[in-house]
């Protein structure tokens, strides 16, 4: 991007110049200000055109091809594949394809070894020669990144259901890990909810070591086809890397040994433990991979493609098929319902639409309806606690999180229900669980609370993504300003966790963001909490913040960022970012509503920065009221597995907008409740 000599270029800056030069400086002001108002106008109406007829909103999520082959690869090894799902989900794969003959992870991102191998696979599934160009050249890549011995272990793990793999050169994961205390490091609960989830039919698989009959050959994704495996060096002894792969070595050998009586009553505990954990709806936990997993555990241990649990499940798969119009066939991670419909609600009570509006009541008639009332794993470290949170998906009764039910409780107040007292009583229990959730450092995380084991990150399994739930920002962010509203901005609780928010905050203003990227996010999360939680605009934390997100606008007015700002995180635990990647990137319209939505709680209505981004907003929108966005700002494990979320395009700015338009943040308290 090139700036002009003033500063400014693009279509917020050729907006923001052109006003004041024709009419000066507060006809401009004026000008961008009824030019967002009628962007809003048109937002809204896009916005109530997409709202369900029972009375929520979803976008859809994009994730990347490996939920596409691994869905592929399940029915193979079912025995349950057809010729229309393949060729559909075989058109999608090939669609996602980069010139260079790789997959990646998300929009504009590099080649990623295990999703182009998996994809790479699926495709063969579906009948794509290996001499075919697209398909040789990614094997050729595949090779050149050293095959598939290097690849991760999931990715393993699939090959090695079809002989592709040897099990015996794959991490140990035994299911007497069903047997560990609670108390114990590495038992079950030490892993991130969505991990535990995982690891506990893999187990089974791990232990059962199935090898289906392969319909073909992949030695053309090895370096050497006749040494497919090479040993891999031992970290040194006295390094936590090094103790665990010799305790890995260890377990091998127990495989061997195991006694048969224990081994089956471990299986069968784990059975047990995924079949209490089954949705109404038939999945597990409300996303794929789980119920991926878990099909394939208890069909290894005999359930029958017929049995109402498999068949629920099986069932509950389809649901996560997303039919283009195109006739590919992309399957999403998981589905955000809720999410979706409370962030919803916010941007069109913040954009101006009545509070009584029916839309909005029959917003808030849906999410009081998706309540959690009974415990469920969170419960294992809060045994006292009482139930009362939100989830993310349609089903998922056994994990509520934490952002989730901050977010939804600042929908609701923003409505004006015909039965106050009972949205009273929900949120009062949602209020108290999302306290009672707090961890012993003052902050928030999204499912657990004290999740921070530092082992499970060092297995040899866990060699991909976050598999622990520690607090963050945003999450502890939206906790705090949601404790605010609802007058608590002196309760103990949330002065502890805004303490550990401003000891958080880079030294150069910004605020990690796990949740959303990144760094915009994050800050973008925090400012607000902290201004609803009574902080001065003038806090050296908050100037500090601003100067940071004017520091990293775009030359074209808006805000953006990489995902290669979470890099140094990934490869340096404990390092320090560097100022080139994070806060940049190609100006999306999600991430400009982030860092407006900062600046706004600051402020700074009237600064040029907001101006020019308020005018980025105006110029990008689309004539039907929408926003376009292929980039990825979502984050479900930093750089590992990124989110583009479709909602975020159309909720985020309208909501940004609207703050501006109507020049003041959202109180929505009662008197009472004010002084707290």
């Amino acid at each position: 991007m090139t700036a002009t000599t003033d500063g400014s270029s693009g279509p917020a800056g050729a907006a923001v110049t052109a006003a004041s030069e024709t009419t000066g400086t507060t006809s401009a002001a004026s000008g961008i200000l009824e030019a967002a108002g009628r962007a809003a106008e048109r937002s809204v109406e896009h916005l109530l055109g997409r709202q369900d007829a029972q009375g929520w909103w979803k976008g859809d999520l994009e994730t990347n091809v490996t939920m596409d082959a691994e869905d592929l690869l399940l029915r193979q090894f079912l025995g349950i594949q057809d010729a229309l799902t393949t060729e559909a989900s075989a058109r999608f794969i090939r669609g996602e394809q980069r010139e260079d003959g790789t997959w990646a992870t998300f929009y504009g991102g590099p080649g990623e070894l295990s999703t182009t191998i998996e994809a790479y696979v699926a495709l063969r599934l579906a009948g794509d020669l290996p001499e075919a160009p697209h398909m040789a050249r990614a094997s050729g890549w595949i090779r050149e990144q050293g095959g598939i011995a290097a690849s991760r272990v999931f990715t393993r793990i699939w090959l090695a259901l079809f002989g592709w793999w040897k099990w015996d050169d794959l991490p140990e994961l035994p299911p007497e890990l069903i047997f560990l205390p609670k108390w114990f490091p590495l038992n079950i609960y030490d892993f991130g909810c969505w991990a535990r989830q995982t690891i506990v039919p893999l187990t089974v698989v791990s232990a059962k070591r199935p090898v289906r009959p392969a319909p073909f050959a992949l030695d053309e994704l090895h370096i050497d086809a006749r040494v497919p495996n090479p040993p891999k060096p031992l970290a040194p002894a006295a390094s936590w890397d090094g103790f665990f792969q010799r305790a890995d070595k260890a377990l091998h050998a127990y495989h061997k040994l195991a006694p048969r009586r224990l081994r089956r009553v471990a299986m069968n505990a784990a059975a047990r433990w995924i079949i209490e954990r089954q949705e109404n709806d038939g999945c597990w936990g409300g996303i794929q991979p789980p119920a991926v997993y878990s099909v394939i555990a208890l069909h290894l241990l005999g359930y029958d493609l017929q049995h109402p649990v498999m068949r629920a499940g099986l069932e509950s798969l389809d649901r996560f098929a997303v039919w283009r119009e195109d006739g590919a066939r992309m399957i999403e991670a998981c589905q955000s319902p809720v999410w979706d419909t409370c962030l919803a609600t916010i941007a069109l009570a913040d954009a101006g639409v009545a509070a009584d509006h029916p839309a909005l009541v029959k917003a808030a008639d849906w999410m009081l309806g998706e309540e959690i009332v009974r415990p469920g794993d969170w419960s294992v470290r809060r045994p006292g606690l009482a139930p009362g949170g939100w989830a993310f998906e349609f089903h998922n009764d056994n994990y509520p999180d934490i952002d989730d039910t901050a977010e939804v409780i600042l929908a609701l107040r923003r409505v004006k229900h015909p039965d106050p007292a009972q949205v009273d009583v929900v949120i009062g229990r949602g209020a108290r669980w999302t306290m009672g959730m707090q961890s012993r450092n003052g902050a928030w995380a999204a499912f657990d609370a004290d999740n921070t084991s530092a082992f499970p990150n060092r297995l040899p399994f866990c060699d991909f993504g976050e598999v622990i739930d520690p607090p963050s920002a945003d999450v502890t962010a939206h906790v705090v300003e949601m404790l605010a509203h609802e007058g608590m901005a002196h309760h103990p609780r949330t002065r502890r966790g805004i303490e550990w928010l401003l000891a958080e905050q880079e030294t150069n203003g910004a605020w990690f963001g796990r949740w959303g990227v990144n760094y915009v996010y994050g800050t973008g999360s925090v400012v607000p909490a902290l201004i609803a939680a009574g902080m001065s605009a003038a806090h050296p934390a908050v100037r500090r913040a601003i100067r940071w997100l004017t520091s990293v606008q775009n030359d074209d007015g808006g805000w953006g960022e990489d995902l290669r700002s979470y890099l140094p995180q990934r490869l340096r635990p404990g390092g320090t970012p560097t100022e080139q990647r994070i806060g940049h990137g190609a100006s999306t319209a999600s991430q400009t509503a982030w860092a407006l939505l900062a600046l706004l709680a600051a402020g700074e209505r009237e600064s040029t920065s907001v101006e020019r981004g308020v005018a980025w907003l105006v110029e990008t929108q689309q004539s039907d009221g929408s926003w376009d966005e292929p980039h990825f700002t979502g984050t479900g494990f930093p750089w590992d597995f990124s989110i583009n979320y479709h909602l975020y395009r159309q909720v985020f700015p309208l909501t940004a907008l609207g703050r501006y338009v109507h020049g003041e943040l959202f109180t929505g308290l009662t008197d009472s409740r004010k002084g707290g």
